[in-house]
């Protein structure tokens, strides 16, 4: 059989190399290559920008870490078989392949009730039949039913290689450095006891860090105000596309993928039963079509549209307590009396929420440290250790939308 190597040339790792004829088919398939239409950061680069790779991008540069971490562990004696390498590559390669347009910006808005990875499952499983039951390990390993968890820990878990990818990438393309990690000792550090992901002694201060990079990229880029102001303009919007659809006001998409879900989006099942539909859906779907509403008849939609096309974006004001309701309502009224609409219409235009962020939680899975003795720890639990019990707690903060006048 010809040898068939592929090598991606990846502005963060270098280069990247694909040696399998499965992966290579994977990569080339239509339900992957969406992907390259779908942001990874969906509205970051109206602050950032940068920010414009997509999940292509991080699906690839995950998958050479997965490479990587492997390489790794198998140097350190873990038995990994050729079979299992090949699975938990497809297994990361996958990861993200349900995402829809704008990624988390839409989810269970655009389809109620099913979330990214039960639509990334879908998609798993559909193409397992495709490929004669080649991926059912990687299934298998996606969704915690293969007997080696150390596999899926590296696909899903506090130190998984999909993480490690996005934060590197996302800090390397907005030029944000506090997301800077090490990911190359992190993955040096790895180590497999009792079936379970640790890290070795030496690692401690490299998973501080890739914690805290996390916690600083929450805050000062994926729930960074304007970003936020983007995302929820958009919620919005598609929120009303939909009130209208269902008074029977015309609010027809750009494409007819759209269109099916805008008028079909209450039942999960749909996806199932339509999913090259839903794999017809990307960025380009909604921002077409958010474009074209900009001149809707409807002038709420129209006034929303305008303003994500435009940047004219919603004005966010984030505090540690919920804001009063006297301020929410002023700001109601005002709107309304300056876009000559109901109070009730101005709920589109100001509304409150919460914007929660966790640097580590260790009731979700615990990040261990193997020390020499052969002790393990919980890395909260380490003398003197920067990540406490107070900063496993999640912090909160509440915030208001309100249009600009």
């Amino acid at each position: 059989m010809t040898f068939v190597r592929k090598i991606i040339n990846d502005p963060v790792y270098g280069f990247i190399t694909i040696d399998h004829p499965l992966l290579l088919s994977i990569i080339a398939h239509p339900y992957y290559q969406r992907l390259r239409r779908i942001h990874q950061m969906a509205f970051a680069h109206l602050v950032y920008p940068g920010a414009v790779h997509s999940r292509l991008h991080h699906s690839l540069g995950a998958f050479h870490l997965m490479t990587c971490a492997l390489n790794e562990l198998k140097n350190k004696g873990t038995v990994v078989t050729p079979e299992e390498e090949l699975s938990a590559k497809i297994a990361i390669l996958l990861h993200d392949v349900g995402h829809g347009p704008y990624s988390h910006a839409l989810e269970n808005e655009l389809i109620h009730g099913i979330d990214h990875e039960a639509i990334s499952l879908l998609i798993m499983q559909t193409l397992n039949e495709e490929y004669d039951q080649q991926l059912q390990t990687a299934i298998d390993i996606f969704t915690d039913n293969y007997p080696k968890h150390f596999l899926h820990q590296l696909v899903s878990g506090q130190l998984d290689v999909d993480r490690m990818d996005y934060l590197s990438r996302d800090s390397f393309f907005t030029g944000v450095s506090e997301g800077v990690i090490s990911y190359d000792r992190i993955l040096k550090m790895l180590v497999v006891k009792n079936d379970e992901l640790m890290i070795e002694e030496k690692g401690i201060y490299s998973i501080e860090k890739f914690l805290v990079a996390r916690r600083l990229m929450y805050w000062q880029v994926y729930l960074h105000k304007a970003v936020m102001g983007a995302e929820m303009l958009l919620v919005r919007i598609i929120q009303r596309a939909k009130d209208l659809i269902k008074k029977n006001i015309p609010a027809i998409a750009a494409t007819e993928s759209l269109n099916f879900f805008l008028n079909n989006s209450g039942d999960p099942k749909f996806v199932g039963q339509h999913l090259d539909k839903f794999c017809n859906l990307d960025d380009y779907d909604v921002m077409c079509t958010i474009k074209n509403w900009s001149s809707h008849p409807d002038k709420i939609l129209s006034a929303l549209c305008r303003s994500l096309v435009d940047r004219r974006l919603l004005k966010i004001r984030l505090q540690t307590e919920p804001f009063n309701e006297k301020l929410v309502e002023e700001k109601r009224c005002e709107v309304a009396k300056s876009l000559h609409i109901s109070e009730k219409e101005a709920e589109y235009f100001v509304f409150t929420g919460e914007a929660i962020n966790t640097t580590y939680d260790p009731s979700d899975e615990r990040i261990n440290i193997l020390f020499k003795n052969e002790s393990v720890k919980d890395i909260s639990q380490i003398d003197n250790a920067l990540i406490h019990q107070q900063l496993s707690g999640p912090v909160k903060k509440y915030y208001i939308c309100y249009y600009r006048l």
